[in-house]
Order: C-alpha cells, then structure tokens, then sequence
C-alpha cells in the first residue's frame, strides 16, 4: 500500500485493577509497529481502584501501514466498510473498538477494549470526502488480504 490516507492513527486501552497490566500492553503492541512509543498514564478510578491508560500516536507512514496490514486481518471487514457512515465523524475520524482479549491472542477482531481512532485525509475536509477515502483505502485492505 503505497499511500496512506491518513494523517495519524490513535490507539488506547485501559488497565483496570483486575487486569494484569502487561498484557494489557502486550495485546496494544501487537497492532503496534516494533519501534512505536506507547504512553502510560496512571488514574484513578471513581472507587478509587487503579486504571492506567495506555496509549499511541502513529504518525509516520510505515506505522500507518503496519497498522493497516494488522487491521486488514479483520473478519469483519467489510461490516467496518458497511458502516462507514457512522463510523466516521464530522472532524474526518475513523472509529473502530477492537477486542483487547483477541488483541492479547495476536487476532484482530471488532469488540471491546481498544480504541482506534484515525484521522482520514480528506480534502476538502468533509466527512463525505474521508468517507469515500476511507472506503477506498479498506476496500483495498480487503481485496488484498
């Protein structure tokens, strides 16, 4: 894939205190590129139990890629492409959640515990622009895995 269409991608998950933290590392890097910095931050829960977010920005293109080969392994691809319309925002954001437990496994699978959060290029920057972007560049992903 030779362009990204994307000007950065976001990827964050919790750990909560029943959660070992580093798995909870391990499966948001293993969507990662190797050399990809991951941000740690350390809160508090409402009942005082601890919850450590983490987090990455990639916003180089080889990182982007990397990511989308990862996603491209997505059953469920063609639903994401489906639900492009409510997938993407109003400010060009492609959202997706991805379970965290496949995540730990090596698979990538739609659920819950990892958020994605791309920035689609789209210009002009209208949503119906980075939906169509957004279309063409998964589509692609699809037709090539």
């Amino acid at each position: 894939m030779p362009e990204v269409p994307f000007h950065y991608v976001d990827l964050r998950t919790f750990s909560y205190a029943t959660e070992d933290q580093k798995r909870v590392e391990e499966a948001l890097r293993s969507l990662l590129p190797d050399d990809a910095e991951l941000d740690r931050v350390e809160n508090v829960g409402h009942h005082g139990d601890r919850i450590v977010v983490f987090s990455a920005r990639i916003d180089v293109a080889d990182g982007m890629r990397h990511v989308l080969d990862r996603l491209s392994a997505l059953d469920d691809i063609d639903r994401v492409i489906d639900e492009l319309d409510q997938r993407v925002d109003d400010n060009c954001a492609l959202f997706l959640r991805l379970d965290k437990q496949a995540a730990f496994r090596g698979e990538v699978r739609l659920g819950s515990g990892i958020t994605v959060r791309a920035k689609v290029e789209a210009y002009p920057a209208k949503k119906a622009t980075a939906v169509e972007n957004a279309r063409e560049t998964l589509t692609r992903l699809a037709d090539d895995s």
